[in-house]
């Protein structure tokens, strides 16, 4: 790919080497009776000459005062960043790649969807917390409809290239394209409609759905990168073959024959390697996002 230069997205959190509030036991084990004496003394004229003084004291210290409230409450201290991590060279130049490829997709859904939402997108190391709950590396990258963000840990695509023999540039930007089209799928209000469906169906049912809905992400990710080659002409020779290794490796059949020697097609939620790759290239093919429609397919 020839994505150097590009413009490169300001909508990026680097959140990578920070790690999310914890706060040990919380208040999980806390019995409320034992909050009333403290309830009392912190509206009474006395706590409030002592919460006057904590503050100033804070302020002189540099003590974060959450610490102190956790640990009244039975937790442990707040910790919010480790101070140990130095991005490598490699690091430095992926997140350089994603806020490119994040860049092309706003030019591209900016032209295509009219009052396009720019998604956020998070870089973590190890794990990280979002709208739609904790979440660690292992999980992948992923999007929340809840805060509009999309979450990845850069370790990903050596993952990619090492244990699923998906190597490539390009097969990194369908990665992020992939999760930008779950970000189109909640703008369309698809997303929101999956939601209700969760609470009304059996697990098989919903993996059904649940299959579509990937599906749809992979053909609005061929989409993109129909329109990204036409703006910018980032795409060279093999690049294509890339993503489409990348779709082929991460099919569920795929996964699960790698993983257990046995393929469940019931327990199947993003499509199988053929599927995916099928759906991908016809976004690239025809750039309509109008033929994505694959709820009504049949068959996949």
């Amino acid at each position: 790919m020839k994505w150097q230069g590009k413009r490169q997205s300001s909508n990026v959190e680097d959140r990578r080497g920070q790690r999310g509030p914890s706060t040990g036991r919380g208040l999980g084990g806390i019995n409320p009776l034992l909050l009333i004496p403290l309830v009392k003394l912190l509206f009474s004229k006395k706590g409030l000459i002592i919460v006057a003084i904590a503050v100033v004291l804070c302020v002189v210290t540099g003590f974060n005062p959450l610490n102190l409230v956790s640990q009244l409450l039975g937790g442990g201290p707040v910790t919010t960043q480790s101070s140990s991590y130095t991005p490598t060279q490699e690091d430095e130049e992926l997140a350089q790649f994603s806020k490119t490829i994040l860049a092309s997709t706003e030019d591209v859904w900016n032209q295509l969807i009219p009052n396009y939402r720019e998604p956020t997108l998070v870089l973590f190391t190890g794990s990280v917390a979002s709208a739609c709950g904790a979440a660690s590396s292992a999980t992948g990258p992923f999007y929340c409809p809840g805060d509009e963000k999309l979450y990845l840990d850069l370790s990903f695509f050596d993952e990619m290239a090492r244990r699923m023999n998906a190597p490539g540039d390009f097969a990194q930007a369908y990665v992020i394209a992939h999760e930008v089209g779950h970000h189109v799928q909640k703008i369309m209000g698809i997303s929101d409609k999956m939601e209700r469906l969760r609470s009304q169906l059996s697990e098989v049912e919903y993996n059904k759905y649940s299959v579509r809905l990937e599906l749809q992400a992979d053909f609005f990710a061929g989409v993109w990168a129909h329109h990204s080659q036409e703006i910018s002409n980032m795409m060279e020779d093999g690049d294509l073959e890339e993503a489409l290794n990348a779709a082929n490796a991460i099919g569920d059949d795929r996964l699960q024959k790698e993983a257990t020697g046995h393929v469940v097609p019931d327990s199947f939620t993003h499509g199988t390697s053929a599927q995916r790759m099928r759906w991908f290239k016809k976004g690239f093919e025809t750039g309509d996002i109008q033929q994505g429609d694959t709820f009504s397919a049949n068959p996949l």
